[in-house]
């Protein structure tokens, strides 16, 4: 579900500065387009992030075509890619350096928590207030009745949820970490065993929600996720080095129309 807070009015292209860099014009069409992309708080802010987006990607693709041996029909995110593959490759850290990262961050390296859930699903629009009120309304009268005669879990589940998972009693089987909704995992996976206290809500509705079985992870050897550390050491390795790449080529550019990083030049 879309979030309007954040939203930047359209722009006309008169209100868009003429950008340059080295001497190539980005036309104030492609930057109106371009703030789809940059949610932000203000137009202004929304305008400068498109604009410095496309300033980057004029760089690169610039020096793509200077650097790079590409086919002609080869697309702009391919050449990027295989700039940045010679300009800012990937450095695969040593075996001490994966190991003394994997002992000062254990507590990342564990098999997933593991849950077994069944859910009454009341469902709901939440931005249809007085119906979302209504589902919890519904919710806390099935949540006590549960409370008294926590047996009818099942049933109940057949009678009311608007999830397929009633034929089965509520039953959403078992559950790690990314298989559902965000707003939802966030909530029950703080569950202990058993009857969940209170409602929970999501985009569909509101829940009521029964843990059946809670397995925590356990910790995981060096030897079964050294792969892991190492992949994940490389990729923060290659993130700096095309940072430092990109700003090297901003210093040494000639930009027309905006100061990197600053407000927009009026």
């Amino acid at each position: 579900m879309s979030c309007p807070s954040h939203a930047t009015a359209p722009h006309t292209t008169t209100d868009i500065p003429e950008v340059r860099v080295n001497g190539t014009l980005i036309a104030a069409d492609d930057i109106a387009r371009e703030v789809q992309y940059h949610p932000a708080q203000s137009p202004e802010e929304g305008l400068r992030k498109a604009a410095e987006a496309l300033v980057i990607r004029t760089l690169l693709l610039q020096q793509a075509e200077e650097k790079c041996q590409t086919s002609d029909d080869a697309t702009e995110e391919a050449r990027i890619s295989t700039l940045l593959e010679q300009q800012a490759p990937a450095v695969v850290p040593g075996e001490e350096e994966c190991r003394r990262y994997f002992d000062s961050h254990e507590e990342r390296f564990r098999s997933p928590d593991l849950l077994e859930v069944s859910h009454i699903l009341i469902a709901a629009d939440p931005t249809d207030e007085p119906a979302f009120q209504q589902a919890q309304q519904s919710a806390e009268a099935l949540l006590a009745q549960l409370q008294q005669a926590p047996g009818q879990f099942a049933a109940l589940a057949k009678q009311f949820s608007a999830c397929p998972s009633r034929e089965t009693g509520g039953n959403l089987g078992q559950l790690t970490r990314g298989q559902t909704t965000p707003e939802f995992e966030r909530q029950v996976f703080a569950l202990n065993e058993g009857l969940a206290p209170k409602p929970i809500e999501s985009r569909y509705g509101v829940h009521v929600v029964l843990v059946a079985r809670k397995i925590n992870g356990l910790p995981l050897p060096y030897e079964q996720v050294s792969e892991q550390v190492a992949a994940y050491l490389a990729e923060i390795r290659q993130r700096l080095a095309i940072s430092r790449y990109i700003h090297q080529l901003i210093d040494e550019a000639d930009i027309e129309g905006i100061e990197m990083g600053e407000a927009l030049i009026q």
